[in-house]
């Protein structure tokens, strides 16, 4: 009871102090300006820099001046102030744990500040990428990004020091968390030195990085072993965080506290600070924190046997961490961060192309002034006939060697060509490989919980019933009785529930771990029609993870006579995704092409029917069709054509023809649709 006075009593001065940390010093002289701006691009950074001086008290605060920077910048057409508003967007989302909007909100950003050639907005954004990988402690992509950010403010001479100040220790902090020590004391260092010496940092709208770098520096003396020197950095940057009315440093500083309390055995000092760090975190919300403090605090209430305290904080733990660390998020930041490497080595290749065709220009000038110095000696020269013969031939050794620089041309263009598709199959091939792979691991971190949760729930549904006789056995009172046998009642239907949902989840949990298994395992009795649909769903599900917008109608007609069928489950489960992922990508590239089409609804059918000699499975899409010249090497792993062939329906088409002794054919017609049938020979021990 005095512990939850003493939380109450803490978030009550916390938040009655919330006025003093509405904004930073910098917001009131840049306001001032706002409202003498001579003009919309002026006015257009001034939001921008408005927008950033909220960055750590109030979000709401940053998301307006942000919000109404963007639609400025975007009326008049100024992609500059455009780029730092998207930015500002983009460190909000990154705060609030959404972090694979946040890195593309910063790519849009950096493709903006790239084409105004702002430089300083290229390096905060360069900067502000680093740090969504830095919250998930994947530290080397993040010091890519700082030291591109670091070239990029030493090639602008920026007056701004702060922001040089920031990268230098995030630099330092990546370095900590490499374990690289000495480095990492060699950038805080730097940074600190920096700050000290700066006569500006009062003038920027990101105000000083003095508590960022002091509690970095706390955390290299922890991981240096001297929790006193930490202490004492933590408290000064709690100190320097009050001017700037920086809740985020604060919370930060008043974590790291806590948690060196935790491993110093200080249970008590632990949970204070904890609780402040938390306080302040959940008033931005930063995600980051919550997730941190929750933790400590449910351990810290786990070990002193307190269960109400320890559930109330395991709740904030998993809603935070289901924001952060969300598996589907994850996987979305890692194909946009994929994407984004594709697009710079494209680039590359552009530029080299670019080179290669002002060098094919130069030397064709340098054969056309030769040509133009062969005429005029021609013509000048008084045997006629000598230098018509000597322009023949010189024209004829032109020509041949132009052939043989044609016949070469064509040659190194068909190996790159073929290098080109030979390198996206492998990508591809890789790909598929990891996905068995990821698959394998997801469902081994989700059976466990999913077990228990099957455990735990059937054991409180026994207790329901028992609790329900023993209700009936000590109360007398009619109404009473009624009373709590219907809230009893209720409670075992919610356990059994909680039961059928928890073997549901282990089915896909089953069904993942047997499409992740390498090589041919043994046959089984398989009910086909079960197993289909729920890879279908499966597939489906997985691709609207990706295209967020995507939607389709799943038309099933199963056939129920085809009974269970011996087969290899792994080995029929990967040809079907095969199957429903070229089905379901059809569907998908028309409903793109054909945004003007309002009537247009992606559908995929699957029918499955058994006959005396065989089981069929029929997959039919209403997309785009393919072409006669594709259907010719729909099932070819290599065929000789563009790289945006698929190994998808190859696979499938060797697991089917060779593995399962059974056939797969493909109709189509353009504009309406393709057509899989899938033959399986019987008897395969079926048993109906």
């Amino acid at each position: 009871m005095i512990q939850r006075f003493l939380g109450l009593l803490l978030a009550a001065v916390v938040l009655t102090s919330s006025a003093g940390w509405a904004q930073s010093p910098q917001t009131r002289v840049l306001q001032r300006a706002l409202r003498h701006a001579s003009s919309d691009t002026a006015r257009t950074l001034l939001l921008a820099d408005l927008a950033a001086t909220y960055r750590y008290s109030r979000f709401d605060s940053v998301q307006w001046y942000a919000r109404q920077g963007l639609a400025l910048a975007r009326r008049i057409g100024y992609r500059k102030g455009e780029g730092r508003c998207l930015s500002r967007i983009a460190l909000l989302l990154g705060e609030r744990g959404n972090l694979p909007q946040a890195l593309r909100v910063d790519l849009q950003a950096l493709h903006l500040n790239e084409v105004s050639h702002d430089l300083e907005g290229t390096a905060r954004t360069l900067n502000q990428t680093g740090l969504l990988y830095f919250s998930l402690d994947d530290y080397r992509p993040s010091l890519q990004y700082y030291s591109r950010a670091w070239r990029l403010y030493q090639q602008a001479h920026t007056a701004d020091t702060s922001q040089l100040v920031s990268v230098l220790t995030n630099m330092g902090a990546s370095y900590v968390g490499l374990g690289r020590y000495d480095s990492a004391a060699f950038f805080l260092n730097r940074a600190w030195a920096l700050t000290r010496r700066a006569r500006t940092l009062h003038q920027s709208c990101w105000g000083t990085p003095a508590p960022y770098v002091l509690r970095e520096l706390g955390l290299l003396q922890v991981a240096l072993g001297r929790p006193e020197a930490a202490l004492r950095f933590y408290r000064q940057s709690v100190r320097a965080a009050a001017p700037e009315n920086d809740r985020r440093s604060a919370s930060r500083s008043y974590q790291y506290m806590a948690e060196l309390y935790h491993a110093r055995q200080q249970p008590d000092s632990s949970i204070y600070y904890a609780r402040k760090a938390l306080v302040l975190g959940q008033s931005l919300p930063f995600t980051v924190g919550i997730v941190r403090n929750s933790k400590l605090l449910t351990r810290a209430f786990g070990r002193q046997q307190q269960p109400d305290s320890t559930l109330k904080y395991m709740g904030l733990l998993l809603m935070a961490q289901d924001s952060l660390h969300n598996p589907q998020r994850i996987k979305q930041l890692d194909a946009i961060g994929f994407a984004e490497q594709q697009r710079l080595r494209q680039l590359e290749e552009e530029r080299d192309k670019m080179a290669g065709q002002i060098r094919t220009a130069a030397l064709l000038a340098g054969v056309a002034v030769l040509l133009l110095v062969s005429v005029l000696l021609g013509r000048n020269n008084r045997q006629q006939q000598r230098a018509n013969q000597r322009l023949q031939s010189l024209n004829e050794q032109v020509t041949h060697q132009a052939r043989q620089l044609t016949a070469q041309r064509d040659n190194l263009a068909r190996t790159l060509q073929e290098l080109k598709i030979t390198q996206s199959q492998l990508v591809l091939r890789e790909k598929m490989a990891s996905l068995g792979e990821l698959m394998a691991g997801v469902a081994h971190e989700i059976q466990t919980p999913v077990s228990s949760a099957r455990k735990f729930a059937a054991i409180s549904a026994e207790l329901c019933t028992e609790l329900r006789h023993e209700v009936a056995r000590l109360i007398t009172r009619p109404y009473e009785r009624e009373l709590l046998d219907e809230m009893l009642q209720n409670l075992l239907q919610n356990q059994t529930r909680i039961l059928q949902f928890a073997q549901r989840a282990d089915s896909i949990v089953q069904g993942m771990l047997e499409y992740s298994q390498d090589g041919s395992g043994p046959r089984q009795p398989t009910k086909l029609n079960a197993l289909a649909e729920e890879y279908l769903r499966l597939t489906y599900h997985d691709l609207r993870a990706k295209n967020r917008y995507f939607t389709a109608a799943l038309l099933l007609r199963l056939d129920p006579a085809v009974g269970s069928v011996q087969v290899v489950r792994q080995d029929i489960g990967r040809a079907l995704v095969g199957i429903f992922s070229a089905a379901l990508q059809a569907v998908l590239q028309r409903q793109a092409a054909a945004e003007a089409e309002d009537n247009y609804v992606p559908q995929v059918e699957l029918h499955t029917r058994r006959t005396a000699e065989t089981v069929e499975l029929l997959v039919r899409d209403n997309g785009p069709g393919l072409s006669a010249e594709a259907m010719t090497t729909l099932f070819q792993r290599f065929p000789e054509r563009d790289g945006s062939s698929d190994l998808g329906l190859p696979l499938s088409y060797d697991l089917i023809t060779r593995g399962l002794k059974g056939q797969l054919t493909a109709t189509s017609q353009p504009g309406q649709g393709t057509e899989y049938m899938v033959t399986l020979p019987l008897p395969l021990d079926a048993a109906t």
